[in-house]
């Protein structure tokens, strides 16, 4: 996965001038750039709010600490592996709380799930509201891109790998279920007992105020940005909400920290208001740079906090 990141990364970057783009990016603001991170460190902390009442729903008590360090610590692992991080803070929770692992893992599904729909809902916003831009950008860029690597694919062999897949994927079930029938059942209930998590919450206008809170900053973050470069700096908000939903579907891609999808597009989506590709891979790649800064910081000191904590807790049984 680190290698395919890379990969488009260097054709995001290829053709360009990277002394251009380095000059460029050395002239940012960083004061600038302190603020959208500070703005996105926000959201984290939001996040873990939010997964609060998750669990508070479901009748599990998980302090704010508690939920921001295993938060961070997930947002950690994704630079690590895709999607790992999910799993890595769920298990996080257990080893502090003694939550099961798969109620976790059904109330991070469940917030997620919101996430996908703030995101398909600015992605129609985006579409109606701005419908030259994008279609422009999805017909020439997208559609001509993927109608090309269609042609090239052998639907035959595509077939028969789906086919070996879904026996592979049926067979495993079938003997998970005969050699762990009863520890599946139980897993079954755990996941089943987070996903009913948003069903069962009291406040769920609070828990809606939070997801809005979490994209707004989201949204601040890339704006305050714009005023790191001379050439980004007059941008409108609109361009900034261009941005973040074209980024937000590039951090879905399954690559380490969103890297090289989330230049690309990002840089893209400037192109749109007549930023040069260079400049809008400058400012994507400061805007990226600076929250991975935070979460590897951030996210280390949760880290050895949690390590810390749990060494300390299994001292006091002994």
């Amino acid at each position: 996965m680190f290698l395919i990141g890379m990969g488009i990364l260097y054709l995001a970057f290829r053709g360009q001038d990277l002394f251009k783009i380095w000059q460029e990016i050395k002239t940012a603001k960083l004061y600038y750039v302190a603020i959208s991170s500070f703005s996105a460190w926000l959201a984290y902390v939001l996040r873990a709010l939010r997964w609060q009442m998750l669990y508070r729903s479901i009748h599990y008590e998980v302090g704010f600490s508690t939920a921001y360090h295993a938060v961070m610590i997930g947002y950690l692992a994704n630079l690590a592996l895709p999607r790992f991080g999910e799993i890595v803070r769920c298990s996080a929770i257990h080893k502090t709380t003694k939550v099961p692992i798969f109620a976790s893992l059904g109330t991070v599904i469940t917030e997620r799930l919101f996430d996908v729909l703030v995101l398909l809902l600015g992605g129609l916003a985006l579409f109606i509201f701005q419908y030259d831009l994008v279609s422009n950008f999805l017909q020439n860029i997208i559609y001509h891109h993927i109608e090309e690597k269609l042609k090239q694919i052998n639907y035959r062999w595509l077939l028969i790998l789906g086919s070996f897949l879904i026996s592979i994927i049926g067979i495993l079930i079938y003997i998970l279920r005969r050699k762990v029938g009863k520890k599946f059942l139980r897993i079954f209930v755990s996941l089943r007992q987070g996903f009913g998590s948003y069903s069962k919450m009291k406040r769920k206008r609070k828990f809606l105020l939070y997801t809005i809170g979490i994209w707004s900053l989201y949204l601040l973050s890339m704006y305050l940005c714009f005023s790191a470069l001379a050439v980004t700096k007059n941008m409108p908000i609109d361009a900034a909400f261009t941005a973040l939903i074209f980024s937000g579907f590039a951090m879905a891609a399954p690559v380490q920290g969103g890297i090289g999808v989330f230049h690309w597009m990002v840089g893209q989506s400037l192109v749109l208001y007549s930023i040069s590709f260079k400049d809008g891979l400058a400012y994507a790649t400061i805007i990226h740079s600076s929250q991975v800064l935070i979460i590897l910081v951030l996210g280390s000191i949760s880290l050895f906090r949690m390590i810390a904590s749990h060494k300390k807790e299994l001292g006091t049984h002994h």
